[in-house]
């Protein structure tokens, strides 16, 4: 049913995912920093939506883009809205115990379980919104190898980002955390198997949004949660150190 995947946009989707991490990590490794306790919350939100929402939704959604397919598809609204809330809730409740006062190993693992059931919380419900004249079914065994890539490659990536120092070391714990969502995300589509019905499910109140539009939705979406991440560290790091 599905050929292939469009390679450059395979691509894309992991410099999305690795930008978007590398936004929410210059934050998150600050929030222990952090004197008032309004930078620190702020940062906190930051950092889970430019990760829940810039590196793992529209990561998602440029993968799903780059999968080749002969069928009509379009995108159940209020369901896609629903897994951005899980991605960035999960992500904003990770981070938010990662960066509650001092880092220590003992909070990396919740952190770590918390963001790779965002990745695949996220995945699975974005994959639930899409409204195609096929029904999907999963293999459990692979299904769970996308989940426990998703942990272990995020402990790795948030654990390098609070032990080694820098730009070029947070690029590399970014370039870690991209495989995990990426990783996830590929590994979850080959658990996944497509049976043809030739019936076409209705959409929710919220209506549709077709595959088409949503591409460009997405990109303009990452972008922006980018941009306004980056900007923010920008203040942050600038920021006055003495409480008001």
């Amino acid at each position: 049913m599905f050929d292939q995947y469009s390679i450059p946009l395979v691509i894309l989707s992991y410099c999305i995912s690795v930008l978007g991490s590398f936004a929410a990590l210059q934050l998150v490794t600050g929030i222990s920093e952090a004197v008032i306790k309004a930078d620190r919350v702020r940062a906190i939100l930051f950092a889970g939506l430019a990760m829940g929402g810039g590196a793992i939704w529209s990561m998602h959604f440029v993968g799903m883009m780059a999968l080749k397919s002969h069928m009509p598809m379009s995108y159940d609204v209020l369901q896609t809205l629903l897994s951005v809330v899980i991605a960035v809730a999960a992500c904003t409740g990770g981070l938010a115990i990662l960066g509650s006062g001092r880092f220590t190993i003992d909070k990396l693992l919740p952190t770590s379980i918390l963001m790779g059931i965002g990745v695949a919380g996220m995945h699975y419900m974005g994959m639930e919104a899409m409204l195609m004249p096929a029904t999907i079914e999963y293999n459990l065994n692979i299904l769970i190898i996308s989940v426990v890539i998703a942990v272990v490659a995020a402990f790795a990536a948030l654990w390098m980002a609070f032990h080694l120092h820098g730009v070029w070391q947070k690029l590399g714990s970014a370039l870690i955390m991209g495989v995990a969502v990426c990783g996830m995300h590929y590994t979850g589509m080959t658990a996944a198997t497509y049976r043809h019905t030739g019936v076409v499910p209705e959409s929710g109140f919220a209506g549709a949004l077709s595959g088409e539009y949503l591409g460009g939705v997405t990109m303009v979406i990452s972008v922006a949660i980018i941009a306004m991440a980056l900007k923010v560290n920008h203040w942050y790091r600038n920021r006055p150190t003495v409480p008001a």
